[in-house]
């Protein structure tokens, strides 16, 4: 078996190279930039250079490239209709031609868009693969074409492919101010857990399983993101007073988290469901809030080995008065 892995010398791109070169995975890494992990650089929306990647024979692509939100400010919109949909377009052109067994794209929770931010006196949004997707901006809205691109090859040349939607799991601090003024970059993370953010080894790790089901499947969405303990029922005292659901649902956190200085957010305005891939695709993801609690208590790092061997990327060659790129309010 060979897995061709776009984006390889990029956060998630690398934690995947990792995991498939400790099981002694035979794959190709291809990158913009060179590193460790990717065996070539160039652009995906440069089709020779696709070609070529193919040329050697491809079992399975797991197309994790892309302009990602921090792009937004810096990048033109014809940046991102050329990486994020023409280059995945070139990809799946060329998994047909070389008779692929799986194309699995690598997609976000970002396309929901506004579906992620109720008004208030409104419930939390309980968001599912059902979501309607209503982008914010540019980098949703041409993460949401390419989902579309993956399901017409599957549906019209009969290649199966699976778009899986992460939510965040870069290690940099976030990249709305209001947050960074409020909470310590560790504290917010861990809040994160109880709703919107994955571990890179879980997430990584569900590029894996869908490998393995991908052929029975033929075409699906999942959602990639920590399992969250709140259910439906939560959802309108989440918008208004988390805090106390969380205390209710873990006693113990708010001992724990005054003795690191830290604080629950007041309120949550989304919960993402990950109960479909866990079913479908087999998929354990380890890392959640009850996981993190556990390693306060031990005074552990609750981040997993591969994140911390993947560290910090960033997302730009220069860097910025904030920090590794540009800090907004903006709510996505």
């Amino acid at each position: 078996m060979k897995i061709l892995v776009t984006g390889s010398s990029g956060h998630l791109g690398e934690a995947i190279c990792r995991i498939l070169k400790d099981k002694q995975i035979d794959y190709t890494g291809a990158d913009l930039t060179g590193s460790a992990f990717t065996t070539h650089v160039g652009s995906i929306t440069d089709r020779s250079f696709v070609n070529k990647l193919f040329s050697g024979g491809i079992d399975y692509v797991l197309h994790v490239a892309t302009l990602h939100k921090p792009h937004v400010v810096t990048h033109a919109y014809h940046d991102f209709i050329h990486t994020n949909i023409t280059g995945t377009l070139n990809l799946l052109e060329a998994a047909v031609a070389h008779n692929v067994k799986g194309f699995v794209y690598t997609s976000t929770t970002s396309t929901f868009g506004d579906m992620l931010t109720p008004a208030a006196g409104e419930p939390a949004a309980w968001i599912t693969e059902n979501t309607i997707a209503i982008p914010k901006n540019i980098y949703g809205v041409t993460k949401n074409a390419a989902e579309d691109l993956c399901q017409l090859f599957s549906r019209n040349h009969k290649l199966p492919c699976i778009v899986l939607k992460t939510s965040r799991f870069f290690p940099e601090e976030d990249d709305r101010k209001s947050v960074r003024d409020q909470y310590d970059d560790l504290n917010s993370k861990a809040n994160e857990y109880l709703y919107r953010r994955v571990d890179i080894e879980d997430a990584a790790n569900a590029h894996l399983c869908v490998i393995k089901k991908i052929a029975a499947i033929g075409f699906g969405k999942y959602i990639i993101s920590a399992t969250s303990p709140f259910e439906q029922k939560h959802l309108a005292q989440l918008h208004t007073d988390a805090i106390a659901i969380v205390e209710k649902l873990y006693p113990e956190m708010k001992e724990l988290y005054a003795a690191k200085g830290w604080k629950m957010l007041p309120r949550i305005d989304r919960v993402y469901v990950n109960e479909k891939a866990r079913r479908e695709l087999d998929w354990n993801p380890r890392y959640d809030f009850a996981y993190i609690l556990e390693c306060l208590k031990k005074n552990i790092d609750f981040r997993s080995s591969l994140a911390l061997q993947t560290g910090s990327k960033g997302y730009h060659t220069e860097t910025f008065a904030e920090g590794p790129f540009p800090v907004t309010d903006d709510n996505v």
